[in-house]
C-alpha cells in the first residue's frame, strides 16, 4: 500500500493524506453479493437521535463478505480481484471455489490475483490459508480468528491487524491479540494465516470536515460549549473549567477512569493477561 500527498493549493490539503490504491484491480463490484442497507442517521422511527455523531454521506452498498468458511472445507478457491469495501478499512477479495461459487473474504497484506487459497484442518502454511489453530507453529501470525469452534471468524479483522500465537498447552492455544491481552482459544477453533490487507490505513489524516462528513461523520461538539440543558460541562463562558471532580458524559456518567467490564463476565476465564499487562487469576 502506498500513502500519497496533494498539493498544498488550500490549507486544508496541506496535511491531507491519502490511499494510492495500488492493491485494487477492479472498481466494480460483484453484484450478486451486494446489499443496500437502509439508513436512518442513527434515528429511530420517530426520527429522535439514538446514536449521536451520524450522519448523511456518500451512497454506498455492503458486500457479503463470508466469516464462516465451515461449508467449504477441503475446496480450494481462486482469488480474481482485490477490491476497496466502503463498509471496512480492509481490502476484500472475490474468490472462486472449484465447485464455481464465488464469495468475498477478507484479504491479507500479501494476496494477488491467481493465488489459491483453501480452508482444512491441516491446510499448507502460506498465507490465505485457513486451519485450525493447533496446527499453526508458535511465532506465525494469523487474522479472522474463531473465538467459539463453529462459529464465525469474530475478531482480528480490520486493516493491518494480526495476533500471534504464542504457546500450544493441552486444549487451548495462547494468542497474543491486537490490543496485547493474551488469550485463551481452543484448539479447534480456526483462523486465517497472515496479516490483514492496508496495514498503513491508520497514517492517512483526514485534513478537513468535509471528508469526515462523506464518511457518514457528524462533527462532535465539546459538552463546555453547550447550554447547561444539554450537558454537565455547559452553561461557562469560553473555554472556562467544568467546574466537576471529574469529566461527566451528557447522561451525568463518569466520563474516564470507570471501569466499565463486568467482573463476573463469562469470558474472563479465557483471559490470562489484559492488554494493560495485569495478570488475570482465576
Amino acid at each position: 500500500m502506498g500513502i500519497k500527498k496533494f498539493k498544498p493549493t488550500t490549507p486544508w490539503r496541506r496535511a491531507m493524506t491519502g490511499n494510492t490504491f495500488e492493491e485494487i484491480t477492479t472498481q466494480t463490484p460483484y453484484k450478486p453479493l451486494t446489499v443496500t442497507l437502509k439508513k436512518n442517521a442513527g434515528r429511530n422511527n420517530t426520527w429522535t437521535i439514538t446514536v449521536r455523531h451520524q450522519g448523511w454521506g456518500h451512497a454506498k452498498k455492503y458486500r457479503l463478505v463470508d466469516f464462516y468458511f465451515h461449508d467449504k472445507k477441503s475446496i480450494p478457491a481462486k482469488v480474481e480481484t482485490i477490491e476497496y469495501d466502503p463498509y471496512r478499512t480492509a481490502w476484500i477479495s472475490l474468490i472462486c471455489y472449484r465447485d464455481g461459487e464465488r464469495r468475498y473474504v477478507v484479504a491479507h497484506k500479501d494476496m494477488k490475483v491467481g493465488d489459491t487459497i483453501v480452508t482444512d484442518e491441516k491446510a499448507p502454511l502460506t498465507s490465505g490459508n485457513r486451519l485450525q489453530v493447533w496446527n499453526i507453529p508458535v511465532g506465525l501470525s494469523v487474522h479472522n480468528l474463531e473465538l467459539i469452534v463453529g462459529q464465525w471468524a469474530a475478531s482480528v479483522r480490520s486493516a493491518g491487524s494480526q495476533a500471534i500465537i504464542v504457546s500450544q498447552e493441552g486444549e487451548y492455544t495462547q494468542v497474543k491479540m491486537p490490543s496485547g491481552e493474551i488469550r485463551l482459544v481452543h484448539k479447534k477453533c480456526y483462523a486465517t494465516l497472515g496479516q490483514v490487507s492496508n496495514p498503513d490505513n491508520n497514517q492517512i489524516v483526514i485534513g478537513k470536515a468535509g471528508r469526515t462528513r462523506h464518511m457518514w461523520v457528524r462533527p462532535t461538539v465539546l459538552g463546555k460549549q453547550m447550554n447547561p440543558v444539554d450537558h454537565p460541562h455547559g452553561g461557562w463562558e469560553g473555554h472556562n473549567p467544568i467546574w466537576l471532580k471529574a469529566p461527566k458524559t451528557p447522561w451525568w456518567k463518569v466520563a474516564l477512569g470507570k471501569k466499565t467490564r463486568s467482573k463476573k463476565k463469562f469470558t474472563n476465564r479465557w483471559i490470562l493477561r489484559t492488554k494493560k499487562g495485569k495478570l488475570m487469576v482465576g
